[in-house]
């Protein structure tokens, strides 16, 4: 890991607070940064008993406010009468090594095991501690999964920065605003699933008073769920679109003074990270042109696990030559355009392009139409095999209220070119989302 990158064991993160701050709220439960380390301590002493191998895997199954699942660890790692020794921070330790192992949502294909370094979990929480502008005093309410990349990082980044995570497992979304009043949260991050849920409720003043950022990937902001995220938090509250991938964390957001203006936007590279738009053949792209989203420097991951079939082959190549940031990248697959400003625009997945009629359509355009008409909430567009057209495009929608389903079709017939219009709409009372809460395109695809 070259000097300039501030890496250390993962373990080390709960040292950041001081030691009788708030670290974690469980239920009414609070933990000091002190408590944490203890506790963190006591769980490592705890798994060396049960796993004398070096490097063995510990497969974590828990929701989010529940801490631990086994009775016995429970006793071990939370009970404060439970005396177990702590497990020393071992020396020199090496950063590169494997901490973790975070599988892909699926929601395009089929999950991948992301084998994570030290290094990458750490400086991943540095770096977005640093342009959140996270603070001491700053409590994140964790309601994405912690299996989830970006949910885990909840609780990594608010601990780089010396704050509080109080992670929730809700049923509904009157659950999270109602725990967004009682804890006085200053941090929410959500899916656009999940965003568009929240906006469909009234948030009293309770819930927004203390709310300094909000945050979103998995999925890009239409600018319509940017107007009513503001209409409810009103301009105090910071709006952060966020771009990533699993193999290398997140590579870009955008600064929330520009939202308003661009908020279709994916904005810039985050720090520890360099993002080129680049050619086939590994050249960068003129603004305005397409091309594949290339990541590369520390945040990039170590590859898939147990890859027998060798898909990091595609995924894991060197960097394109004119990257600043040399060695191992993530070509992503992933379509994206800059702007005369270098601003990034995400366009699609490759492997998810809508190739009709000759033209190669963005879901993504189809979706971000249907959802600017005010008429649905949801929608995904997909491709169905077409012996004359190749693919035709047929678009899953859920409908914002009761207005007429024909308004839709004119709606579209106005808004997008001939070959971009769905020779079908499906209307749905419900999307079916994966275990991220991200909406599932496989599931989709599989009714058609």
């Amino acid at each position: 890991m070259p000097n300039e990158f501030p890496a250390f064991p993962l373990d080390q993160l709960a040292l950041k607070g001081k030691a009788d701050a708030p670290a974690l709220k469980i239920r009414d439960r609070v933990y000091s940064y002190e408590e944490l380390n203890l506790r963190i301590g006591r769980l490592a002493a705890w798994l060396a008993q049960q796993c004398e191998q070096k490097g063995a895997r510990v497969q974590s199954l828990a929701g989010n406010e529940t801490s631990i699942a086994d009775e016995a660890l429970v006793q071990a790692v939370l009970d404060d009468n439970a005396i177990l020794p702590l497990a020393p921070l071992p020396e020199n330790s090496d950063t590169n090594a494997l901490a973790a192992i975070l599988y892909t949502s699926g929601s395009t294909g089929k999950p991948k095991g992301v084998m994570l370094s030290h290094a990458n979990l750490v400086l991943g929480a540095i770096s977005v501690a640093q342009y959140l502008r996270l603070k001491p005093d700053d409590v994140t309410l964790a309601v994405l999964p912690l299996s989830f990349d970006y949910g885990q990082n909840q609780l990594l980044s608010i601990w780089a920065a010396g704050g509080c995570a109080v992670p929730l497992d809700y049923l509904t979304p009157k659950d999270v605003i109602k725990a967004c009043a009682k804890h006085q949260i200053t941090t929410l991050a959500a899916v656009p699933p999940l965003w568009v849920q929240l906006v469909e409720h009234e948030w009293p003043t309770e819930a927004t008073k203390y709310m300094r950022r909000l945050t979103n990937s998995g999925g890009a902001l239409t600018p319509s769920l940017v107007k009513q995220l503001r209409s409810i938090f009103g301009s105090k509250t910071d709006i952060y679109a966020m771009y990533g991938i699993t193999e290398a964390f997140r590579s870009t957001f955008l600064d929330p003074a520009l939202i308003d203006s661009h908020p279709t936007s994916m904005g810039k590279a985050i720090p520890f990270a360099e993002i080129n738009i680049v050619r086939a053949d590994g050249s960068l792209t003129a603004d305005g042109e397409h091309g594949e989203v290339v990541h590369s420097g520390p945040l990039v991951s170590l590859g898939y696990w147990n890859d027998s079939a060798n898909r990091g082959a595609e995924r894991f190549r060197s960097a394109p030559p004119l990257a600043k940031m040399q060695g191992r990248s993530v070509w992503s697959g992933d379509v994206a355009w800059r702007d005369a400003n270098g601003l990034l625009y995400f366009v699609g997945r490759d492997d998810a392009m809508i190739k009709t009629s000759g033209n190669r359509v963005s879901p993504t355009e189809v979706e971000e139409a249907a959802v600017e008409s005010g008429l649905v909430s949801e929608a995904c567009a997909l491709g169905r095999k077409d012996e004359r057209l190749g693919a035709a495009i047929v678009l899953f929608v859920r409908a914002s209220g009761n207005q007429a389903k024909a308004e839709l079709s004119q709606y579209l017939k106005s808004a997008l070119p001939n070959f971009m219009q769905p020779a079908e709409i499906i209307w749905l009372e419900q999307f079916p989302k994966n275990a991220n809460g991200k909406l599932d395109r496989t599931a989709l695809l599989a009714r058609l």
